[in-house]
């Protein structure tokens, strides 16, 4: 009920009811003119006074009757100055509490932000006018792919990593050194504690250390930085560079999700950066222009251009693996770019950069995984736990089984699926109790794709004793190989450490 309160000259006090059933309060200023005041009697010696008093009494009466009363507003100005100046000392000091509170007790609210997507890029008209309302305007003037890159770098990151390579000496010495390679991502969601950003597998495979660089130019500065940090900790949180840990990886097709905890970016970072806006990589055609952004040779963000040259192609990897239904594109695209966005010209993500064609005799050829096949496999793995790896190998869980690749000509000749091969399972075991037998193929662990025996060893170094986990193996039976799921409990690894896996 809405109250109205008038100062009247007034001494009443009234109250009127509405139409609509709420009552208007009057409030009236009381004039004390009407109040009278009990008169004594005086005595003689007080009369004998009333002369002499009389002089004071009037000078008084005098003084009073110049004293003018303090106008109303003038009152009414005076509250509502103060009223601000408290609410202004009240905001300053709110302010400086939530500063302290941030620098001294690591307070922050980044973790509550939610991150906006990026817009899309309006079309050009026959007569080259934009929409006027979008922000994309000015990018626009400069050219349909200018605007595609003022939409959609916010959301594409820089990764350095840091792996271990071991190297045999002349003499036979192995020698341990750590080795810095640089990638992309794209940022396609979040959560309530991390953002979640996709990339290549092979970017991010065996790396004991990664970082994520967004919006700037201070990836190779943050490359060198990572390599010096290096301590095996994983934790980096460096001025150019973001720690980041990995979610979950299926290298069969060569994807990978890592995430990065948004109390550890900074502020300033957290409000320009954006989620990539997701297209429809079923609808290209040949000959569409496409533009591709990444972190190419390890400068920063590049962009470049070109055109869908073809569709559905399939290509030899290293190590004689293949990739299937790939976006082949003329858009440069050079070592650093992989993990990638391939973008259509309305600044949508319809690939993943992922390979170029080395070779001295061909040019201007490159390939990108098809979102829309990627997404679901990207949405899984988002929705995964995120990991640190098992540092003690005393608590590491394993399978107590060993495993082996198996050839490209072994899976084509006997139509095997990819996996790790079970050479020998440890009797007594963790796999022999759960029933993983001799010549199973391990081709899924915990829900993601398992390629080979690194491929699973590395998933494993995520997990330690005691969890159970679901194991897909593929077993022979009459000439063909069927699929069953197997719920192990990790063991521990045995004292003499011969089982790999």
């Amino acid at each position: 009920m809405d109250e109205e309160r008038n100062w009247g000259t007034d001494s009443q006090e009234n109250t009127e009811n509405d139409s609509s059933g709420d009552v208007t309060y009057h409030y009236k200023r009381p004039q004390y003119g009407h109040y009278q005041f009990h008169e004594e009697q005086h005595t003689d010696q007080e009369n004998s006074n009333d002369d002499k008093n009389e002089e004071d009494s009037s000078k008084v009466k005098t003084e009073t009757k110049d004293r003018k009363p303090v106008p109303f507003k003038k009152k009414l100005a005076s509250t509502i100055a103060l009223a601000v100046v408290f609410g202004l000392v009240a905001g300053t000091v709110f302010q400086a509490t939530n500063i302290l509170s941030r620098k001294y007790l690591g307070t922050t609210s980044t973790a509550d932000t939610k991150v906006s997507t990026t817009e899309s890029v309006p079309e050009t008209t026959s007569d080259n006018t934009t929409d006027t309302s979008s922000v994309l305007d000015t990018a626009n003037e400069k050219g349909a792919v200018a605007a595609v890159a003022k939409a959609t770098m916010p959301s594409v990151v820089a990764i350095t990593s840091v792996s271990i390579q071991e190297i045999t000496s002349f003499f036979g010495y192995g020698m341990e050194y750590p080795s810095t390679g640089s990638g992309s991502g794209i940022i396609v969601g979040e959560n309530d504690d991390e953002l979640l950003i996709a990339t290549n597998n092979h970017v991010i495979e065996g790396a004991t250390t990664l970082s994520v660089c967004f919006i700037g130019d201070d990836v190779v500065n943050a490359e060198q930085e990572t390599r010096n940090v290096a301590s095996g900790d994983g934790d980096i949180n460096i001025d150019d560079a973001v720690s980041a840990k990995i979610k979950g990886t299926d290298e069969t097709n060569d994807l990978a999700v890592i995430a990065v905890e948004k109390k550890d970016i900074p502020e300033d970072t957290m409000s320009e950066i954006k989620i990539a806006q997701l297209g429809s990589s079923d609808d290209l055609v040949v000959g569409e222009q496409v533009v591709a952004i990444g972190n190419a040779l390890g400068y920063g963000q590049t962009v470049t251009s070109g055109w869908v040259s073809a569709l559905n192609r399939t290509i030899t990897l290293e190590g004689g693996s293949t990739a299937s239904n790939l976006i082949q594109t003329d858009a440069a695209i050079n070592p650093g770019n992989s993990g990638g966005a391939l973008l259509n010209m309305k600044g949508e993500l319809i690939g993943i950069n992922c390979a170029k064609y080395a070779s001295s005799d061909v040019e201007g050829t490159g390939y990108a995984i098809p979102i829309s096949e990627a997404q679901p496999i990207l949405e899984e793995l988002m929705n995964r736990k995120t990991r640190d790896k098992v540092s003690d190998s005393s608590k590491a869980g394993y399978l107590d089984v060993e495993v082996t690749d198996l050839t490209t000509v072994a899976i084509q000749m006997y139509n095997m699926p990819s996996g790790a091969f079970v050479m020998r399972v440890t009797p007594g075991g963790a796999a022999e109790q759960a029933g993983i037998q001799r010549n199973d193929i391990i081709v899924k662990f915990d829900g993601q794709s398992v390629s080979g025996r690194s491929d699973l060893v590395d998933k494993l170094s995520y997990y330690t004793a005691g969890e159970t986990v679901d194991v897909i193996v593929a077993r022979p039976d009459n000439g063909e190989y069927k699929e069953q799921t197997i719920s192990v409990t990790l063991g521990s690894r045995d004292s003499q450490g011969q089982n790999n896996a």
